[in-house]
Formats: C-alpha cells, structure tokens, sequence
C-alpha cells in the first residue's frame, strides 16, 4: 500500500546516504540491531563459506566481547583463531599480522577503534595486507562511524559494522556494510526484508533515527573532532601533569578525538566514579558492555597492566556539546576526589 512504499523509499535514501558516507553502494548496506549482530554475522559467514578453503581466523586481543565471544564460539566448532598481540599503546604490529597468515586463513577481523582506550589501528595498512593475501578484512567500526572519516575503499574493508547509538542515534539499530562481491549467507532466515539477506521486520523508526543522526554527525564531523580534540588534551594534560602516579592508557595521538583512559595508582575507580557521579559527573571503568563485570578490563590487561592498575581505570568521554568550563570542573572535581581517595589509603 502507498504508505508502506513510502517508507520503503524513505529506508532507501537512508541506504544511500549511508553508504555515501562510508565510499560504499546502496546495495551494500545491510540495516541491523547494531554492532554485535553485525560482528557476529561477519565472523559466521566466513565460518560457513570458507571453511572448504580454511578454518584459520585472524583478530587482535582487544576486540569487542562480540568478536571475542564469537570467535571463541567457533573455536568450539574446530576453527583456529590467532589473536595478536598489541603494543603497550594498543595497537598492532602489522608484521606480526603478515607473519600470522596462513593459506587456510578466511578473515582478517581487527576494530577500526578500541571503545576503551581509544586506539584507532592502522587500518588502512591492514586492508593492504588482507588484499594482497586475498582474505576478505572486517573492522568493528562502532566507535568509529560518525567521527572519523571512513573509505571502505581506499582501506580495503570488506565487512564493517555500524552502530547508531555511538553518533547520538537510538539503541537497538545499526548497519554493515558487505563488500557485493564476497558472499553473505542470511544469519537470520524468515521474509525477503534486506534483499533477502535479514529477515525480520525492519526497525523503521530506529533507522530513520540513525539516518538523521548521520546526517548530523557527518555534516559537523571535522568542526565537532576539532573541538572534542581540544577539549580531550586539555583535560588529559592537566590530569598527567598535575595528579601524580596516573598512567594513559592508549596513544597520545592515535585515538578517538572524545577518549581518554588514564589509570590512578592506589585508586579503585569504582569508588572514583562513585564519587563523581554524585557530583553529576559520569564516568566509567571501561566498556560500557561489560559494566558490571568485576573483573580487570582484558584490553588494559593485553596492553600490560597490572590487575591493581586495571581497576584503578577511569574512562572519560567528552562530546562536542561539552563546554571548557565543563572540562574544567571534571578536572577539579577528579583532582581533589582521588587526593581525597589516597588520603584515606
């Protein structure tokens, strides 16, 4: 009926504009729940059509728990998964990842930016490795999208995944894109919704959300990195400079523009972000999925921490919308909460 085409026609122009963005085509634009679902159909797909080829799969230590998870999953099913190493800043050695090839390797999968401590990998390095070897490369691109700028075709990318609420879209959507020359099998089967690659009803209203935050997103992108860069250093200088015994955990340089992980010695940081939460300022101890694990963060653990200086961590993102009179309290208040903190110790 003329309504549902209607809105049909709506979702394709979101389809364009998405893939405008990404240097990607309409057809390669795959609407989703979000980054996991994404994650998990990439490292499942190359489980199912390239297993005649191999069973070797290629990430790093600090993915995302829904690359992680899944690959562990596999390896249960008798697939082999190399995970590299990274450095103390976070980030891979792409001599190490031309070294862990193997002719029966079927995915290269490494994130475009960890959601923890913000490394951005060198992804287009990684995209040329993965094509001269011919193995189709996926990037996690949640933390990603809507702040940097992405070409999934100077990179090489063959499989990315998009989330909307990470660039101020609703929960609960996302996207891939998938390279139309490789194979993608369904991870869901039921109706002819996204060219009968994912059946189920289309999330309407979150797609339309996620268009518009795009669109804003994008169209702010370099004046909003530019400002959250700012602000980012400014804090992080001041709190390296003027609270002894903290540690960045991460690059100085290669980093999402709004990150900063910084470890305070003798704290724990869940009394920390207690603290400041009661000051109506919000932090977190790592990811945001795994919020009520106790355990020491496995990224800041495979970067070299202790387990004392792992949960001594504090996550700090800061948003175009914040104000330097904004920074500037945090400062104070995370200043004179952990001298509060170590005055008790």
């Amino acid at each position: 009926y003329r309504e549902g085409r209607l809105l049909h026609k709506k979702l394709d122009k979101i389809r364009e504009k998405l893939a405008a963005v990404i240097h990607a085509s309409p057809e390669e634009i795959i609407f989703t729940s979000g980054g996991t679902e994404a994650d998990n159909w990439v490292l499942l797909n190359a489980a199912r059509t390239s297993s005649c080829k191999g069973r070797h799969i290629i990430t790093s230590s600090i993915e995302h728990h829904a690359i992680l998870h899944t690959c562990g999953f596999l390896e249960k099913q008798g697939f082999e998964v190399t995970y590299l190493p990274v450095t103390r800043n976070g980030i891979i050695d792409c001599d190490m990842l031309n070294d862990a090839i193997r002719p029966d390797t079927i995915l290269i999968s490494i994130m475009y930016a960890n959601n923890e401590i913000g490394t951005l990998q060198p992804v287009h390095k990684i995209g040329q490795i993965a094509q001269k070897n011919s193995i189709p490369f996926h990037t996690d691109a949640v933390q990603a999208y809507g702040h940097l700028p992405i070409q999934v075709d100077d990179d090489s990318i063959d499989f990315l995944s998009v989330s909307a609420h990470k660039f101020g879209g609703p929960k609960g959507v996302g996207f891939l894109y998938a390279n139309k020359e490789l194979t993608l099998t369904p991870l869901l089967y039921g109706g002819a919704q996204e060219a009968g690659r994912r059946a189920g009803t289309e999330n309407v209203a979150g797609i339309i959300g996620m268009g518009t935050a795009s669109d804003i997103s994008t169209a702010h992108q370099k004046e909003h990195t530019l400002l959250q860069q700012t602000l980012r250093d400014h804090l992080m200088n001041r709190i390296l400079s003027e609270i002894p015994m903290t540690r960045l955990n991460g690059s100085r340089q290669e980093r999402l523009p709004g990150n900063i992980n910084v470890s305070f010695a003798g704290i724990d940081s869940a009394t920390l972000i207690a603290m400041l939460e009661a000051k109506d300022i919000y932090v977190s101890g790592g990811s945001a999925c795994s919020s009520s694990d106790p355990s020491p963060s496995h990224v800041l653990k495979a970067i070299g921490l202790s387990d004392e200086m792992a949960l001594s961590a504090v996550r700090i993102t800061i948003g175009h919308e914040n104000t330097p009179e904004e920074i500037e309290e945090t400062f104070r208040q995370i200043k004179d909460c952990v001298h509060e903190l170590r005055s008790l110790a």
